[in-house]
Formats: structure tokens, C-alpha cells, sequence
């Protein structure tokens, strides 16, 4: 296990080294940094790097296996409406144990935050459950996509204008390092007991489902809720001085994430534990190595969210300020090579590029899906910058 912790971790060192040496350049050159912002971001990458192994372990022991087990588990009982029901109770859990939902619904003042995170929860279990049925039925994702989307252009005119930012950006919450490895792994499940030539085929696609059930729920709440505005809350940056001030700021930040992660996970593991007592899955050795595995993706999230919220985001804050107010032609190129950059550093793209390529055999390698997925973002950032 230590051999391949240290795999993982050198793994996510050569992801986010790019990213550091890109923000090191920047801060030398057009904009310098001041020097405890400088600390905490390099502080922060420190932890990123770690915390990013240990969640990749976890994701491996824990997670995946977790998300696979219930898959074929309750596809085994070839009842539509409880493959339907487990997929759109566990799609909520899921939901609400994601960090970053807290995130988003925290910065959205005007919308209660139990209302918008359960509008998202919602979303994404009517999807999931939907995505399951998908596979088992063996309806196009194709279809069911050209049914949704323009639905959600329709909606799109229809509401203020602040939401459909909002909407778009809780798209989002399907991606996040939680939900990712779960529901790849539910479709991996399901696909698995159907056992056909085309099942793997159609265990992909899921995410893709998830991600527009948050979309078309927040698009519906602002239609029948419809407050003045959804506008977004101001980031409140630590000001830090010196390396106390800066060692200061990560002794609050960690347990802070400790709380949120133990909270996020505790839903996850009570439905585990209420599957596992029903279905009896997994035996004993296989629930211990689980337990071993959860123990390592809570250590994993709280160290990457520490370094990302209270190392990156004030350096990612400062350098945006800077760029912008005097080097705005610098802000296109700059935007294209982080956003290269950074999605090598999202630790649930880790866990995408890793299953497609084994559920392909290798046909889509991860050097391939990193490629594209880093030119996809990169040009999307472009275009943001525009």
C-alpha cells in the first residue's frame, strides 16, 4: 500500500507541478506576488500534491469498488423501479456529501442554501436514476440528450439572466471529486451484469446525464421561485504577512475541511452500510480494506480542499486582479495554458482518464483523454476570457 501511495503521489506531483511553475513565472515577471500570498500558495501545492494521492488510493480501495458493488447488486434484481429508486436516493447522497455544493450554495446569497442544494440533489438523482434506467433498457444517450437540452435552451429564456449562470455552474456539482468516481462506477456495475457486446458502451455517459439534471432543476427553480436576483457573494481572502500568519491560516483551514469532509462522506457511508445489511455484497476483508480506503480518501479531500481554498485561492485572486488591470492581452494566452493546466490537477479526472482506459483496454489511453480534456477546458477559459 506505502509503494503505491507513493505512486499516486508522485503521480500528482507531476500534475500540479506545471500549474506551480506557471504561477511562480507570473509572480517574478508581470505580477508579483506579495510574499505570504506567495507562501500560502506554495504551501497549498504541498498539500494539493498529497492530498491528491491519498484521494486517488482511496478512490481505487474505496470508492470505486463501493460505487461498482451497489451497480451490480441491484441491477442483479432485475426490478426496474428498485434499480430506479436506489439510483435516485444514492444520486442525492452523493450530491449533498460534495464539497463544492456548499461552496456554490454559500456564495448565492439571494436563494436559501437548503433550497438550492436540494434543487441540485434532486437534479442529479432523477438523472442518475434515469442513466441507470438508460442502460438497462438500452435507450440512446444520443436521444435523450437531444430531448433535454433544447428543454433546457427553452427554459433559458424564461428565467433572469442570473440563473443561467447559476444553472450551468451547478453542472458542475456531477463532476466534483465525490460524485465522479460513484457514478462512473454504478455504470460499470450495472453495465457489467447486462453483459452484452454494447453494456460497457453504455455504461459511459452518466456523468454527462448527471450534469444536466442540476442544469434543468436550477433553470425550473428559477422559474417557480424566481427571486429579484441570484447573484453571487464576494470571496473573503485570509491577509497574511508573514510565515506565522501563513502556518495561522492552514492550523484554522484543516480542520475546517476536516468537518466538511467527515460530513459529506457520512451520508455515503450510512447508505453503504444500509446496502451492505440488505444485499450483504461484500465480505468481511473486503469491508475492511473499504474502511481502510475511506480513511484514506477523507484524508485525501481534506488536504486537497485546504490547499486549494486557503493556498491557491488567493493567489489565483491576486494574479486575476493583476492581469486584469494591466495586462488584459496577457489574460487570453494566460487563460488557455492554465486552463490546460489545471484540469490535470481535478482529482476526479484522474478517476475518468483511469476507467475509461480500462474499461476501453486500453484503446483510449489516459495520455489521450488528459490531451483532449486539457484543450477542451483551455479553449473554454479562451472564450470565458473573451
Amino acid at each position: 500500500m506505502n509503494k503505491i501511495l507513493k505512486e499516486k503521489i508522485l503521480e500528482a506531483l507531476s500534475s500540479v507541478l506545471p500549474i506551480t511553475i506557471i504561477v511562480l513565472l507570473l509572480s517574478i515577471s508581470v505580477a508579483p506576488m506579495p510574499t505570504g500570498t506567495l507562501l500560502l500558495f506554495l504551501t497549498g501545492a504541498a498539500l494539493l500534491i498529497v492530498g491528491m494521492g491519498f484521494f486517488s488510493l482511496g478512490a481505487d480501495v474505496a470508492m470505486i469498488p463501493i460505487g461498482e458493488g451497489m451497480g451490480a447488486a441491484i441491477t442483479k434484481t432485475r426490478k426496474l423501479f428498485i434499480i430506479i429508486l436506489v439510483g435516485f436516493l444514492f444520486g442525492c447522497a452523493i450530491t449533498v456529501a460534495e464539497p463544492g455544493l456548499q461552496v456554490l450554495a454559500g456564495q448565492v446569497p439571494s436563494i436559501p442554501n437548503m433550497v438550492l442544494i436540494l434543487t441540485i440533489a434532486l437534479g442529479v438523482g432523477i438523472f442518475l436514476a434515469l442513466a441507470m434506467a438508460r442502460i438497462i433498457l438500452r435507450i440512446s444517450l444520443a436521444h435523450i440528450l437531444l430531448v433535454v437540452y433544447p428543454v433546457i435552451f427553452i427554459l433559458s429564456q424564461l428565467v433572469p439572466a442570473d440563473f443561467i449562470g447559476l444553472a450551468f455552474d451547478s453542472g458542475s456539482i456531477a463532476t466534483g471529486a465525490i460524485t465522479v468516481p460513484f457514478i462512473l462506477a454504478i455504470g460499470v456495475g450495472v453495465a457489467s451484469v447486462r453483459g452484452d457486446k454494447g453494456a460497457f458502451d453504455d455504461s459511459f455517459g452518466l456523468v454527462a446525464m448527471c450534469v444536466a439534471g442540476p442544469v434543468l432543476a436550477v433553470l425550473l427553480l428559477g422559474v417557480f421561485y424566481n427571486p429579484t436576483a441570484a447573484e453571487f457573494g464576494s470571496v473573503v481572502l485570509p491577509v497574511v504577512a508573514t510565515s506565522q500568519d501563513v502556518a495561522k491560516a492552514f492550523a484554522l483551514g484543516l480542520p475546517l475541511y476536516l468537518k466538511e469532509v467527515v460530513l459529506a462522506l457520512s451520508p455515503i457511508i450510512i447508505f453503504f452500510l444500509i446496502f451492505q445489511l440488505i444485499f450483504r455484497r461484500f465480505t468481511r476483508r473486503q469491508l475492511l480494506k473499504i474502511s481502510v480506503g475511506l480513511v484514506y480518501t477523507l484524508i485525501g479531500l481534506m488536504l486537497f480542499l485546504t490547499g486549494v481554498n486557503v493556498g491557491f485561492l488567493p493567489a489565483g485572486h491576486f494574479l486575476a486582479s493583476e492581469l486584469a488591470s494591466n495586462f488584459k492581452m496577457l489574460l487570453i494566452p494566460l487563460g488557455f495554458i492554465i486552463g490546460y493546466f489545471i484540469v490535470i490537477v481535478e482529482p476526479s479526472v484522474h478517476v475518468l482518464v483511469n476507467e475509461v482506459e480500462t474499461i476501453t483496454s486500453g484503446a483510449v489511453s489516459q495520455k489521450a483523454m488528459k490531451a483532449g480534456l486539457s484543450i477542451g477546458i483551455g479553449l473554454s477559459v479562451c472564450i470565458s476570457m473573451v
